[in-house]
C-alpha cells in the first residue's frame, strides 16, 4: 500500500486522524487505513503524561525576561507553587533546586535573584546558601554575621 508521506509524517507526530484529514484535505478513512498500515496506535486525545516530575515541572513553567521562570501551575493556599506526580507532592522551588544542585535542599527554598516567585533552577537557594552569602556580605561590608 502506498502511504502519502505528509500523512505518515503527521501520524508519527501524534496528530489525530480528524486533524490530519482536515489539514491535508483528505478522507478520514484514508488516514485511518494509513495508521493501521504503519501499525501506529489510535490517537489518544489530551496532554501526554509527563515521564518524570522534572518533565511535569518543565511543562508548568514559562520563561520571562531576565532568565527568570514563572510558575504557571497550581499554587497552595499560601501561594506556594506546587504539583503532584504519581500521587507524590512537590514544590516547584524544591524541584528546581534538585535539578540544579543534584541534592535535596536544606530548609526553605527561595529565589536568590530578587524576582518574586522565580523558579529558575539557577536562581533558587536553600538556607545554607543564604547563610553563606550573609556571612560573606558581613565580611565585606562589616556587621554581625
Amino acid at each position: 500500500m502506498q502511504i502519502r508521506s505528509d500523512i505518515a509524517e503527521m501520524l508519527r507526530a501524534g496528530h489525530s486522524d480528524r486533524e490530519i484529514a482536515r489539514a491535508l484535505h483528505t478522507d478520514g478513512k484514508a488516514v485511518a487505513v494509513a495508521r493501521a498500515a504503519l501499525e501506529l496506535p489510535r490517537h489518544r486525545p489530551g496532554k501526554k503524561a509527563a515521564s518524570s516530575p522534572q518533565d511535569l515541572w518543565r511543562q508548568r513553567t514559562r520563561p520571562i525576561d531576565g532568565g527568570h521562570l514563572e510558575w504557571t501551575g497550581y499554587r497552595t493556599n499560601d501561594g506556594t507553587p506546587f504539583f503532584r506526580w504519581l500521587k507524590r507532592g512537590y514544590t516547584a522551588g524544591r524541584m528546581a533546586f534538585v535539578m540544579q544542585h543534584g541534592r535535596a535542599p536544606v530548609g526553605r527554598v527561595q529565589p536568590g535573584c530578587g524576582y518574586p516567585g522565580c523558579v529558575a533552577p539557577a536562581h533558587v537557594e536553600d538556607q545554607p546558601m543564604r547563610d553563606r552569602l550573609k556571612k560573606q556580605m558581613a565580611g565585606i561590608f562589616g556587621g554581625a554575621a
